[in-house]
């Protein structure tokens, strides 16, 4: 194979600052799969982040780098794995 024909994935960082539990500016972000005042999920390179609170609101996202800031009383933050990269749980007990 040349080159040309390989086809690289690049991962962007996913990191996470929230302040005061009010301002919350995430990187990594691929899309925002769903939204309203109690809940924000979203698709990162991690897997997928569900945000729980009271009248969140997106501020900005920008889908190119992947940023996106939020603001509203943030009361949990949780992961869930994307079955579909991992694999399910034969082929990581087989690793």
């Amino acid at each position: 194979m040349t080159g040309a024909d390989k086809t690289m994935v690049v991962r962007k960082q996913h990191g996470i600052i929230l302040e005061d539990r009010k301002t919350l500016t995430l990187t990594g972000v691929k899309a925002v799969a769903g939204f309203d005042e109690q809940k924000i999920v979203l698709m990162t390179e991690l897997g997928e982040l569900t945000i729980k609170g009271n009248a969140l609101h997106i501020n900005d996202f920008s889908h190119e780098s992947g940023e996106l800031s939020l603001d509203g009383s943030v009361d949990s933050l949780v992961y869930t794995e994307d079955k579909r990269q991992e694999g399910g749980f034969f082929s990581r007990l087989l690793k």
